[in-house]
C-alpha cells in the first residue's frame, strides 16, 4: 500500500531549530544559507515547490563541496516486517520506566544555557503510526522552509520542560496538551556555536484533534508515516568537514521535503530506538 503523508495548510512553529547554528557555522555562513544561489537578498526568496510524488524538497542545504557519503541507515538490514511498528510498539520502545522523571527535568538558569523543548507527537491513522512535523514559513527571516518538530524556548511560566513542549505544540499547531500522553524523551542536543540545549520529548496521541496552525510562521503541518521514514531510499548520511572536524549528518528525503540538521538527528535516534537497533553515529549534535 502506498503511504501518503498528510498536509495541513498554514502550519506553525514558534521557534525553529537553528540548523546553521547547530552545525557550528559562523554567522556570515548562516546568513548565506538563507539566500544561497542567485538571490541577492532574503526578500528575493520565493516559495519553491516540489512535486509531492518526488522525494526530497526545496530546503536550502549549505552542502560543502567536500562532502562524502556516510553510512547506511542504522535499520537498513532489517526486514520490512520489522520496520512496520504499531503505535503500541512505539510506546513500549520509548516509554520512560519512571514517568515521574519526565516532570523533574528543568532548565538551569544559573548555567547560562538557553534551553528549549520540542515534542515528537505520534498518532495512528488506519493502524499506521504517523509523526507530526512542521514546515516553517518561507516568509521568515531565518530557517525558512525547514522541517522541524513543534517546540520552542522555555517560558518563565512553564513548570518544567515537558510543559514547555506541550505549550509550544498547542500554540503552534493547536495540539491541546490534554490530548497528549508524554511517554518518554530523547537525548538532549547541544549546539556547537552557542550555549543552547534542546530537550526532545515523545508524545502519543490516541485521537488526533483538528490541528490549527499559526499561519505567520509555518507553511504547512505534515504528518508523516513512520513506515515511510524507515523505508529504503529515504535516509542517507553525509560526512561534512566543519571547523576542521568531520561530522556525520543525517538526511531524510520524504515526499516533497528534505529533513536535515537537528530535526533529522532527533528522528534518527527516535527511529533507531523504535526498531531496537544500535546506532553509534547518532550523537552528531551532542
Amino acid at each position: 500500500m502506498e503511504l501518503a503523508p498528510y498536509f495541513l495548510p498554514a502550519g506553525t512553529l514558534g521557534w525553529g531549530i537553528n540548523e546553521g547554528e547547530c552545525l557550528g557555522l559562523p554567522a556570515s555562513e548562516r546568513v548565506h544559507i538563507s539566500i544561497e544561489g542567485a538571490l541577492e537578498t532574503t526578500a528575493d526568496l520565493v516559495r519553491p515547490r516540489t512535486p509531492l510524488t518526488a522525494r526530497g524538497g526545496p530546503q536550502l542545504i549549505p552542502r560543502p563541496t567536500t562532502w562524502q557519503p556516510g553510512q547506511p541507515a542504522p535499520w537498513a538490514k532489517l526486514a520490512s516486517s520489522d520496520r512496520d511498528p504499531t503505535l503500541s510498539d512505539i510506546k513500549n520502545a520509548l516509554a520512560e520506566p519512571d514517568p515521574t522523571v519526565l516532570h523533574s527535568i528543568h532548565p538551569d538558569p544559573a548555567s547560562g544555557v538557553r534551553s528549549s523543548a520540542v515534542l515528537a507527537a505520534m498518532f495512528a491513522e488506519h493502524h499506521s503510526p504517523h509523526i507530526v512535523l512542521t514546515r516553517r514559513s518561507w516568509d521568515l527571516r531565518t530557517h525558512k522552509g525547514e522541517i522541524s518538530f513543534p517546540g520552542g524556548r522555555v517560558d518563565d511560566t512553564d513548570r518544567d520542560l515537558v510543559a514547555t513542549a506541550l505549550r509550544e505544540a498547542h500554540e503552534e499547531v493547536g495540539l491541546v496538551p490534554e490530548a497528549v500522553e508524554v511517554v518518554g524523551r530523547l537525548d538532549e542536543l547541544s549546539t556547537f556555536s552557542s550555549n543552547a540545549k534542546i530537550f526532545p520529548f515523545v508524545g502519543i496521541v490516541a485521537e488526533l484533534p483538528n490541528l490549527q496552525a499559526q499561519p505567520t510562521e509555518v507553511d504547512e503541518i505534515r504528518a508523516v508515516p513512520i513506515a515511510e521514514l524507515l523505508s529504503d531510499g529515504v535516509f542517507h548520511e553525509e560526512l561534512w568537514s566543519i571547523n576542521g572536524l568531520t561530522r556525520p549528518l543525517s538526511f531524510f528525503e520524504i515526499e516533497g521535503d528534505t529533513i536535515w540538521g537537528a530535526t533529522a538527528s532527533m528522528l534518527r535516534e527516535l527511529l533507531s530506538r523504535i526498531t531496537g537497533v544500535s546506532d553509534a553515529g547518532r550523537g552528531v549534535y551532542r
